[in-house]
């Protein structure tokens, strides 16, 4: 109901013929009418908008590949140890290369001394001493049905008598930034189809968007039903269901 213009001149010259506390009740009669139809704006506006979560999913295929093994060779020092590692490091390149990875994508990184003691439980005498001699082999490479290949090939190595540790391949996606915008367009396009949904149950209709917030940006292998609160990056699959989520609140009118 409208508050007369008026109404506080009547109730000032009211107040004047009133006793002191009926007159302070007054007054706080007005103020809680005031309170009240400012209360009720507030209520009004913030019932303005609608906040709906869209959604956006498409499968990817990876373009990149991170792949590494890594050969170990223990001995009685550190120069035994480190003499028998290398020739089985060439023989572990050298088929690599056979497989047809190019030489410039093998790297080695540099070689890794660990020494072990061992001793006697009771008295702490050193018995003997062992060396190990380890070097890792990376392969980076944009050709990842071949790295995934000569990954399978690689127990052979160990057939040969080649102290291997094979290490998974990692899969990844390198144009991530720029797919990472077209999925957040789509998912608030998504959005705005469910908001128009549902304000045209109630009558209404979207106005522009007042708010957007990035949720969660996944990669998961295909038909995953993964969810992380702060996403994902699976890398253990070529192919990868990619989903952004935007929470949009929209303008109703």
């Amino acid at each position: 109901m409208p508050i007369p213009a008026d109404l506080g001149s009547r109730l000032s010259n009211q107040l004047r013929r009133t006793p002191p506390l009926v007159a302070a009740m007054a007054v706080l009669g007005v103020g809680l009418v005031l309170s009240s139809a400012i209360l009720v704006k507030g209520i009004r506006r913030a019932n303005d908008t609608i906040t709906v979560t869209g959604a956006s999913t498409e499968r990817i295929r990876s373009d990149h590949v991170d792949w590494s093994v890594s050969v170990a060779v223990a001995g009685p020092s550190q120069q035994a140890a480190y003499q028998a590692l290398q020739p089985v490091v060439s023989q572990t390149v050298a088929f690599l290369e056979a497989q047809g990875l190019p030489a410039a994508q093998i790297q080695r990184d540099a070689v890794r001394s660990e020494r072990e003691d061992q001793r006697d439980p009771r008295s702490n005498e050193l018995r003997s001493t062992t060396w190990t001699s380890r070097q890792e082999i990376r392969v980076s490479s944009a050709d990842v049905d071949k790295v995934r290949a000569v990954a399978a090939a690689a127990g052979e190595l160990i057939g040969q008598g080649v102290p291997l540790t094979i290490n998974p391949p990692a899969f990844t996606y390198t144009k991530l930034a720029e797919k990472r915008v077209d999925m957040l367009a789509k998912a608030t396009r998504d959005a705005a189809e469910r908001a128009r949904a549902i304000a045209r149950e109630a009558g209404s209709a979207i106005g522009p968007i007042t708010n957007a917030d990035t949720g969660t940006f996944q990669l998961t292998a295909p038909n995953s039903t993964e969810v992380g609160n702060s996403g994902s990056y699976d890398t253990t699959t070529v192919e990868k269901d990619i989903t952004a989520v935007m929470a949009v609140t929209f303008r109703v009118r």
